[in-house]
């Protein structure tokens, strides 16, 4: 069983940044693949960065490429997305997202990008950009 739990998150004005951290507990963390997951107010959850078992392949939803950044601390069991220049839709809460993967070390490594395949999900971090 493996437990997340998010932090970081906060209220920042447009083109503000901030960065979020996933603590991973219980479980071979280096076993799974992650993902970060966004679900703005009165929306679905969709995922927006996603990082495979040993960090050596990422893949970013369009709308944050260029401004969101996610990486992996297998020794530490962190996951990290950093942010920057936040847009107003880019609010809502951030989930850290875990589904069980064999290890890959190379390019071309299976990501968590589907909601349906998480199998452990964080209690989420309220990330609010306003002027």
């Amino acid at each position: 069983q493996v437990r997340l739990a998010e932090s970081g998150g906060g209220s920042v004005p447009p083109g503000g940044s901030l960065k979020l951290s996933c603590a991973a507990s219980g479980g071979i963390f280096s076993s799974h693949k992650m993902g970060w997951f966004h679900q703005p107010p009165g929306k679905e959850r969709e995922g927006v960065a996603a990082i495979s078992t040993a960090g050596g392949t990422t893949e970013y939803a369009d709308s944050v490429k260029g401004r969101f950044t996610v990486s992996r601390d297998n020794a530490q069991k962190m996951l990290y997305l950093e942010m920057y220049n936040l847009k107003p839709e880019d609010s809502g809460i951030y989930y850290c997202a875990a589904a069980r993967s064999p290890f890959c070390g190379g390019v071309r490594c299976p990501v968590l990008r589907d909601p349906d395949q998480v199998q452990y999900w964080g209690q989420g971090a309220l990330v609010t950009v306003s002027s």
